[in-house]
């Protein structure tokens, strides 16, 4: 039998969604928006600093990586994602199911790391 306990994530996030997050405690993460159906925490903070130092600092934007711990017997109701190299690995949580992610998680989301543009 394994013993649930918590799994270490990571999420790449801009200004906007970083402030969402804030708002919340640093408990929750936003709804996604309509054109976004899938919430995509990351497994590993190379992966996360990718995201965050090379997408989201385009035109002089703020990237963040938060570090999170969720539920790992929640978690496993979801396979991992790899979408690239071997360290390019997610979850794919739709985002009608956000709210309930969010109630697994453990503690608060804590900022670890900024990038900014130039």
């Amino acid at each position: 039998m394994n013993a649930a306990g918590p799994i270490v994530l990571f999420r790449p996030v801009g200004e906007a969604e970083l402030d969402l997050i804030r708002a919340s405690g640093w408990r929750a993460f936003p709804p996604r928006l309509p054109e976004q159906p899938i919430f995509y925490p990351v497994l590993n903070e190379e992966y996360a600093t990718q995201i965050a130092s090379d997408w989201n600092t385009r035109d002089r934007g703020t990237g963040y990586v938060l570090r999170f711990q969720i539920d790992a017997a929640f978690l496993r109701r979801y396979e991992v994602k790899t979408v690239g190299s071997s360290i390019h690995q997610e979850y794919w949580i739709p985002a009608e199911e956000l709210d309930e992610f969010n109630r697994h998680i453990i503690g608060l989301i804590e900022l670890v790391a900024t990038y900014r543009g130039t």
